[in-house]
C-alpha cells in the first residue's frame, strides 16, 4: 500500500460512529482524514462544518449506523448534503455496518420496510455510491438506485481460523439459522469443513428457541458464523445446543458486534470458547470481554476504496489471504 496517495481529488472524511476504523482506512489508502467538525446546538440538532475545499473532489464518508443509530444517520445525511452543496464531484458513502437492515420486508401486516426507507434517504440526500460490508440480507443492494459495492467479512474471519488451525475434518462450520447457510457454506469451503444448521423458531423479536441441529457435530470443534450479534440470544442458545450435542469446542464469529442489552452476560455464561468479531462497530472498553477477539476490516475497506477510486475490480477482495494455499 502507498505511504502517501498523491491524487488531490481523493478525500476521506470520518463522522462520529467509528473514527478509529476511519483512521485505519485512511492509513491504508495513504491520505490524511479530511478536516471537518460535528457539533450540536443546545437543543440537540446536529451541525456539521467542512473545513477544507472539496470542490470537484471524490469524497469518501465513513460512518457506521451503529448506536445511537438515529444520531449517526442524521450525521450522515447532513454531511452528504454539505458535500453536495460544496460541489463535491462524487460522494461515496462507506457504511461498514448498515443499521435498520433487519427490517427488509413486511413480515406482518402494516409493517414498514425500513431498510428501503433508509436507502431512499441516503440516495435522496445526494450520495452517488455505497460501499458496505455484510448486509443482513444481500438483496438490500437492490433497494438503492446508486451503485453498491458489497464486501464480505467471511474471508477475514476465515484467515483468523486458518491461522489458528481451525480447519479440516475435525471442524464443522455451523449456521445459527437457515438464513445464514450461504455465509456458512462460503466459510466451510475455505476451511475445508462440513456444515451444520441450527433449526430455530423465534416466538417474537429478540427471543429464540432452538429446535434441532441438522448435521453431525459430535466430537467436533464448531465454528458458528453470523452477520451480526445483537442481544446474543441466537448465538448463545446455538452454542449451548452444540455443546449438549457433543461438540468439544465452540467458536463464534460475526462481522458486526452490536452487543446490546444482555449480550455480554449471555456470552460470558455460554459454552462459547472465543467470539471473533470485526471492528465494523466501535466497541467500548466494557464490551471488550476476555472471550472476545477483534480483527480489523480497515485493510479490506481501504483496499476496496482504492480499487473503486482507480476503477479496478473489487471481486479479488472476496477471497481470503490463504485461499491460494488451501
Amino acid at each position: 500500500m502507498p505511504e502517501h496517495y498523491f491524487d488531490p481529488k481523493l478525500k476521506i472524511f470520518a463522522l462520529n460512529s467509528n473514527r478509529p476504523l476511519a483512521e485505519k482506512i485512511a492509513k491504508v489508502v495513504g491520505v490524511e482524514l479530511g478536516k471537518s467538525s460535528v457539533s450540536q446546538f443546545s437543543d440537540g440538532e446536529i451541525r456539521i462544518n467542512i473545513e477544507e475545499s472539496i470542490r470537484g473532489a471524490h469524497v469518501y464518508v465513513i460512518q457506521s449506523t451503529s448506536a445511537p443509530v438515529n444520531d449517526h444517520l442524521m450525521e450522515l445525511f447532513i454531511m452528504i448534503d454539505a458535500l453536495k452543496r460544496a460541489s463535491a464531484a462524487m460522494i461515496n458513502v462507506v457504511i461498514p455496518y448498515f443499521g435498520y437492515a433487519r427490517q427488509d420486508r413486511k413480515a406482518r401486516s402494516r409493517e414498514p420496510i425500513t431498510s428501503k426507507l433508509v436507502a431512499n434517504m441516503i440516495t435522496i440526500a445526494g450520495a452517488t455510491r455505497l460501499l458496505t460490508l455484510d448486509l443482513h440480507a444481500a438483496q438490500i443492494q437492490g433497494f438503492f438506485d446508486i451503485p453498491v459495492d458489497h464486501l464480505m467479512g467471511a474471508p477475514l474471519l476465515a484467515d483468523y481460523f486458518l491461522d489458528h488451525q481451525l480447519c479440516g475434518d475435525e471442524v464443522v462450520v455451523v449456521s445459527p439459522d437457515h438464513g445464514g447457510v450461504t455465509r456458512a457454506r462460503k466459510l466451510a469451503e475455505i476451511l475445508r469443513t462440513s456444515i451444520a444448521i441450527i433449526d430455530k423458531r423465534r416466538p417474537c423479536a429478540n427471543e429464540v428457541e432452538v429446535m434441532n441441529i441438522i448435521g453431525n457435530v459430535k466430537g467436533k470443534k464448531c465454528v458458528l458464523i453470523d452477520d451480526m450479534i445483537d442481544t446474543a440470544g441466537t448465538i448463545t442458545l446455538a452454542a449451548d445446543a452444540l455443546k449438549e450435542a457433543g461438540a468439544t469446542e465452540i467458536y463464534a464469529s460475526c462481522t458486526h458486534p452490536v452487543l446490546s442489552g444482555p449480550a455480554l452476560d449471555r456470552i460470558e455464561n455460554s459454552a462459547i470458547t472465543k467470539l471473533v468479531v470485526t471492528d465494523s462497530i466501535e466497541l467500548s472498553v466494557d464490551q471488550r470481554i476476555k472471550k472476545l477477539e477483534e480483527i480489523s476490516v480497515g485493510g479490506l475497506i481501504g483496499e476496496a476504496l482504492l480499487r473503486i477510486h482507480e476503477n479496478k475490480p473489487v471481486s479479488p477482495l472476496f477471497e481470503c489471504r490463504h485461499c491460494d494455499a488451501v
